[in-house]
């Protein structure tokens, strides 16, 4: 039997109304964690949002916690509904009377029934005048006109955070934040350094992104993870869980001792050579490569191999000191077969890693790999100008061309080499 659109319109919106809906469960946990967050100075907690707000007891400690005032007497021990009736009722008359707090459809007897929808109203009510509407963006130098700070809290949260994040689209406070990657953004940009590497951030990996992004925040911003990483990549995460917790980030402070660190991004790494090639290695001959990492910023360089067997190995690096930032490595296959380099900059891979080299165990004839060019003539090449020269070697078996260029004083220069389809290789290079 087919469903018609109007049926499969009804079906969902009936799922988004049902008390076990993502939203909803994802809204009543972030609720959870902001109440428990507030009743750790009267060493209350919260299991069930619903459950533990029937007898108003809980309620009327987080109303202490929040407000700093005392509500006076009330029902300790409500072994009846009549007493957590009276609970609740004095909570919310105390919200209305002397926090001029508006409840909208809020009844004690909603609260002491355990209707999640209007436990979840109040909750949000208490959030937006307790702890987002306390904020107002006249504090700040980007937000501080007029126009901006009566603007709804959400509005004004929006603004806030766009002028933090100018380098991403940030157009909502749901899916725009679903990779983690904004998160990131938004830490680094409260305390510079703390997360520099968000913006090579993969998507795909976006519960790393924001479990990363969110611990730096709680570990070092003061901002507790009011909703998990695993909430805040669910597509279906509602914007009031979202303004709950991103509304903490405008009052941040970073705390002394922070792992601060610059920026760095290794998808600028470069890494050539024969040892990362395909084809052309051969067994019992030294299978080099260089890593650039001029462009990439300050890092740690690893390089590893894998060899045939499945046993990885480190591979030596060497630091030329030189103005690309260049690091030399070698490696010698020991037996023919497929053999994996993966290259690391700062602890993540570089582009294109790892690299698959299948390794012959045929070696070639140097000597009949000729060489030709005018970068090899013993005049006429000029400083500053780049010239060339080819080493052909198709008719010199398995093997790969090194090439090392030495200046007058001993220095080495780096040459850029690439090699065509019939084995010649043009090596390009600019004396100083």
């Amino acid at each position: 039997m087919d469903i018609t659109k109007e049926e499969e319109a009804l079906m969902q919106t009936e799922r988004e109304l049902a008390e076990d809906a993502a939203w909803k469960r994802i809204q009543k946990s972030t609720f959870t964690r902001w109440c428990n967050e507030h009743l750790k100075v009267v060493n209350k907690v919260v299991d069930d949002l619903v459950l533990d707000l029937e007898d108003g007891i809980i309620l009327i400690n987080l109303l202490e916690a929040l407000s700093g005032k005392k509500l006076g007497r009330y029902n300790r021990k409500p072994s009846f509904i009549q007493m957590k009736l009276e609970n609740v009722s004095k909570a919310l008359q105390f919200l209305e009377r002397d926090e001029k707090v508006k409840l909208v459809n809020i009844d004690s007897s909603d609260i002491v029934g355990g209707k999640l929808k209007l436990v979840l109203g109040l909750i949000w009510t208490l959030i937006l005048h307790y702890s987002i509407s306390a904020w107002h963006p006249d504090e700040e130098t980007s937000c501080s006109d007029k126009k901006k700070a009566d603007a709804p809290p959400k509005e004004r949260l929006m603004s806030w955070i766009k002028s933090k994040v100018p380098d991403i689209q940030v157009k909502n406070l749901t899916r725009d934040w679903n990779d983690g990657k904004a998160v990131g953004a938004l830490v680094d940009s409260v305390a510079p350094g703390l997360c520099p590497d968000w913006d090579v951030w993969r998507p795909q990996d976006a519960y790393r992104n924001a479990e990363e992004a969110m611990q730096l925040a709680d570990d070092w911003l003061g901002v507790p993870q009011l909703i998990t990483p695993e909430d805040i990549t669910n597509p279906k995460v509602d914007d009031l869980s979202m303004m709950t917790y991103l509304s903490q980030f405008p009052n941040a402070k970073l705390k002394e001792g922070a792992p601060l660190r610059p920026k760095t991004n290794p998808n600028k790494v470069r890494v050539y050579g024969p040892g990362t090639e395909e084809e052309g290695c051969v067994v019992g001959l030294p299978a080099q490569f260089e890593v650039e990492t001029f462009s990439a910023g300050n890092g740690s360089v690893e390089a590893f191999v894998t060899i045939p067997s499945g046993k990885m190995n480190s591979i030596p690096l060497k630091f030329n000191d030189d103005t690309k930032k260049t690091y030399s490595c070698v490696y010698e296959p020991d037996v023919p077969g497929n053999y994996v380099v993966t290259v690391k900059f700062d602890g993540k891979e570089v582009p294109n890693s790892p690299f698959s080299v299948n390794v012959s165990d045929a070696p070639g004839d140097a000597s009949k790999v000729t060489v030709e060019g005018p970068g090899l003539e013993p005049s006429g090449i000029k400083a500053n100008e780049s010239t060339y020269f080819e080493a052909v070697a198709t008719n010199a078996g398995n093997g790969y061309v090194d090439v090392t260029i030495e200046d007058a004083d001993g220095n080495k220069l780096i040459p850029n080499l690439n090699k065509d389809d019939t084995n010649v290789y043009k090596c390009r290079y600019t004396p100083d």
